[in-house]
């Protein structure tokens, strides 16, 4: 990976992070100053978005590990499991999220139920954003045992020389 691509990935990861932080800052602020309305549940939401925030945050920095582990050429190994498997249980709770904020939504589109199956399927479409990663997952497990494979290879190949 070029020094232009990781620093551009590495900006790109700050400045989201950042504004997580400001959604965050904003939910808080929101939940204790500006009362309900009554035409629609602001609490939950407001808690869901606040957690939703905490679950991209995880995902930013499970990314980020494993960006400084391809610069370092250690991505191939066991340890980018542990960020590999944070951004499939962020991805996840993202979407157990999301369906929270379609069950919140769904009252209140008694006439319309279309919009409350329309946000059901972008719940499932982002569940299968954590399906896909599972499968690239499942990629870095054969490198890593190929990668594993071919270093005894090259001990025995050493060892004959």
């Amino acid at each position: 990976m070029g020094k232009l691509a990781v620093g551009a990935l590495r900006a790109v990861l700050v400045v989201v992070f950042a504004g997580t932080v400001g959604v965050q800052v904003l939910m808080v602020w929101a939940l204790f100053t500006d009362p309900e309305d009554g035409s629609m549940p602001l609490t939950p939401m407001r808690v869901i978005t606040f957690l939703g925030m905490a679950a991209v945050q995880v995902a930013l920095v499970c990314v980020g590990r494993l960006v400084a582990m391809v610069r370092r050429g250690t991505v191939f190994s066991h340890a980018a499991f542990r960020y590999v498997d944070g951004v499939i249980g962020a991805i996840v709770a993202i979407a157990l999220l999301w369906f929270a904020v379609t069950a919140v939504n769904a009252p209140g589109q008694r006439e319309d139920p279309g919009v409350t199956v329309i946000m059901a399927g972008i719940g499932l479409a982002i569940l299968g954003v954590a399906l896909i990663v599972l499968v690239l997952r499942m990629l870095l497990a054969q490198a890593v045992a190929r990668d594993g494979e071919a270093t005894r290879m090259q001990a025995e190949l050493d060892g004959v020389i």
